[in-house]
């Protein structure tokens, strides 16, 4: 039987920080191109939200609560980063990875899911949870992915 791992409890400043350098670095080092459509940084409404961009990629968000932290699209890609913070959804799960794939289902663009930590520890500690064709990203290795399998490098899948 695996041991359960303790719940971490992270500061809206901790996930503050973390949206922050996940637009400004990851976006940067692995989507140079990319225009960020959605960034959540408040409790009640996300900071910045394109829901314009999102209707011309074909997708129609009922609710904020399906939004990712953070979504990236990559016009040279044709991709849009699916980013949970694990300071607020926690890490991309089969399930969640589900919900995100049924929420974008519409897109034109293909989906690439990501989950960023704050740092490599915790991201060693929930490694069991993560949904394989994901990827992973930790701020304090911003040079650094965890690609979970699959066929593709950092690079999007067709639709389930």
């Amino acid at each position: 039987m695996s041991e359960k791992l303790p719940i971490v409890e992270f500061s809206r400043a901790d996930h503050f920080k973390l949206v922050r350098a996940i637009v400004e670095i990851f976006g940067q080092r692995f989507a140079p191109d990319s225009v960020v459509v959605c960034a959540d940084e408040t409790d009640e409404t996300p900071a910045h939200f394109n829901t314009a961009l999102l209707a011309e990629l074909g997708v129609e968000v009922d609710t904020r609560r399906e939004m990712p932290d953070v979504v990236l699209h990559s016009p040279e890609k044709n991709g849009l980063f699916l980013i949970d913070s694990v300071t607020s959804h926690g890490v991309v799960t089969r399930k969640r990875r589900a919900e995100l794939a049924k929420a974008f289902a519409g897109s034109t663009a293909m989906l690439i899911f990501v989950t960023a930590f704050p740092s490599c520890a915790f991201m060693a500690d929930s490694f069991e949870k993560i949904a394989w064709e994901t990827v992973m990203w930790a701020a304090n290795e911003p040079s650094h992915l965890i690609h979970l399998n699959g066929s593709r490098f950092l690079g999007p899948y067709s639709k389930p």
